[in-house]
C-alpha cells in the first residue's frame, strides 16, 4: 500500500521514510549490517567525518516501470564507484554484492514509498560512508559507518524544461591529481561557494575549466558536460578529474547504440564552444538539464538550440534514456535491476 503522499507535488527535498541501512566497520571487517528505524546518527565529537572530512557517497534512483516493477538502474556501477571513492580516502572497501544488497533490502523496505509510475516521481537513493571514530592526528578513521537511506523526490524539470545560462567559473573544482575523480564530500564542500556566487550572479551553474591550464572543459559541480556538434556527434570532456558519471555512460552508449549517432569522449576546448549546437549536463537528478547559453567574462555563447526547450538531439537522448527506466523502451541486460 503506497503512502498517502502527494506524489505529483514532490520537490528535491527529505521525506522521512521508514527504514534505512546501517553496517559499522571495527576491528577491521565489517559487521553484518541491518535496517533501523531511527534517522539520527550518534558519533564522537571528533569523529573523522567531522575533523578532516573523510566521507564519500553515491546517489541512485528507483522507479515504478509501466508494467509494475520496482528497479534500480545501474546499482552495480555505484557499487563499483564507492569502493574507488573509499580507496582514494583510505576508507575500508564496501563489498560490491554487500552494497548491491543493503541498496535492495532498502528499497524493499521502503516500497510503500516508491512514486508510481506517471507521476515523474522516483525514491532517491544515498548511500554513503564515514569515518566514525575518533581522530585528532591527520590520518584515517579506524572505525566507519556505512548508511543507505532513501527519500521520494519529485520531476526535476517540475513546469517543463528551461534551459540554463552558465558560466565560467574562476573557481577551480579540482587539482589534476586530486580527488575530482572520485564522489567525496569534500569536493562539494568546496563547490557551495561557487554555485552560491553564480546563483547570486545571475547564473544557474558552474562550468568548471582543468585547473592547469584553464583551457577545457571539466564539468559543473555536480554534473557531466555532453556536447552536440553541427554534424550530430556527442561530444563528452574526457579528463582525468572529472567524475565519470554513470548517467553520462548509459546517454553515450544510448546515443551509439539506439540513436546510431557518432560519440566521442575527449578533450573539449573553450575555443570550440560556439561551434556546438547543443550542451547539456548530465546526472542522476534530472538525467539532462540542457544549457541555453555559455557566458565568458561577459561573453554570451548562445548555443543554437535556444533558451525555450531541449536540443532535438538531446531531448532524443533524454527521452529514450528515460524510457529504459520506465520499461516503456528495451534496457539493456543487467541496466534494470528488479526489486522482489
Amino acid at each position: 500500500m503506497k503512502k498517502d503522499i502527494d506524489w505529483s507535488n514532490l520537490g528535491f527535498g527529505i521525506v522521512d521514510t521508514d527504514y534505512r541501512y546501517v553496517s559499522m566497520y571495527k576491528d577491521g571487517k565489517w559487521d553484518d549490517g541491518k535496517l533501523v528505524t531511527d534517522n539520527t546518527v550518534t558519533i564522537h565529537e571528533s569523529a573523522g567525518v567531522l575533523q578532516y572530512a573523510q566521507t564519500c557517497f553515491e546517489g541512485m534512483k528507483a522507479y515504478e516501470t509501466v508494467d509494475g516493477r520496482i528497479v534500480c538502474f545501474r546499482p552495480d556501477l555505484n557499487a563499483e564507484r564507492m569502493i574507488d571513492s573509499a580507496k582514494r580516502l583510505e576508507m575500508p572497501i564496501f563489498p560490491k554484492e554487500k552494497f548491491l544488497q543493503a541498496v535492495m533490502d532498502t528499497v524493499k523496505a521502503n516500497m510503500n514509498s516508491v512514486p508510481p509510475y506517471g507521476t515523474g516521481a522516483s525514491l532517491y537513493i544515498r548511500p554513503y560512508m564515514f569515518g566514525s571514530s575518533a581522530v585528532i592526528g591527520v590520518k584515517p578513521a579506524q572505525e566507519y559507518m556505512f548508511r543507505v537511506f532513501t527519500t521520494p523526490v519529485g520531476p526535476y524539470f517540475k513546469g517543463g524544461v528551461k534551459p540554463l545560462t552558465i558560466r565560467i567559473s574562476d573557481f577551480d573544482r579540482a587539482a589534476p591529481n586530486g580527488t575530482g575523480h572520485i564522489k567525496a564530500g569534500l569536493n562539494y564542500a568546496m563547490s557551495l561557494h561557487a554555485i552560491v556566487d553564480a546563483h547570486n550572479q545571475g547564473f544557474d551553474e558552474n562550468m568548471y575549466l582543468d585547473a592547469a591550464t584553464r583551457t577545457k572543459v571539466e564539468e559543473t559541480g555536480g554534473a557531466n558536460f555532453i556536447f552536440v556538434t553541427k554534424d550530430n556527434t556527442v561530444v563528452t570532456p574526457k579528463s582525468s578529474s572529472i567524475l565519470p558519471s554513470i548517467t553520462r555512460r548509459s546517454l553515450l552508449y544510448v546515443a551509439e547504440h539506439y540513436l546510431n549517432l557518432k560519440v566521442e569522449e575527449r578533450e573539449v576546448y573553450v575555443s570550440e564552444l560556439e561551434s556546438f549546437k547543443e550542451c547539456g549536463l548530465c546526472g542522476t537528478a534530472a538525467v539532462i538539464s540542457p544549457v541555453g547559453r555559455i557566458v565568458d567574462h561577459g561573453k554570451e555563447i548562445n548555443l543554437p538550440s535556444g533558451m525555450n526547450e531541449m536540443g532535438e538531439i538531446t531531448k532524443k537522448l533524454y527521452d529514450t534514456l528515460r524510457g529504459i527506466q520506465m520499461g516503456t523502451i528495451p534496457a539493456p541486460e543487467g541496466w534494470l535491476v528488479e526489486i522482489k
